[in-house]
């Protein structure tokens, strides 16, 4: 009844209403603290940041280091 993906004969993820709300919430935490934290690797001309924020997934956790940590401790350049 419920949307699945089967492999041999075994559902490998039951797609639930909840497992589906639950996903959707992970989603957008990620892209929302995603944004913010490439936002400010890229004014703050952290090359290397950017593209580990880019590359690796965390569930927002590197992103959300990344803002209060390491992007607090530098200002922008004053390139514009």
């Amino acid at each position: 009844m419920y949307n699945s993906l089967i492999y041999k004969g075994y559902p490998l993820l039951i797609l639930t209403p909840g497992v589906k709300f639950l996903l959707l919430l992970a989603i957008v935490w990620t892209l929302a603290w995603k944004g913010v934290a490439l936002w400010q690797a890229g004014r703050n001309g952290h090359k290397g940041w950017f593209v580990a924020l880019f590359l690796l997934n965390t569930l927002g956790i590197l992103d959300i280091i990344y803002i209060y940590a390491v992007a607090k401790k530098t200002k922008p350049t004053a390139n514009s």
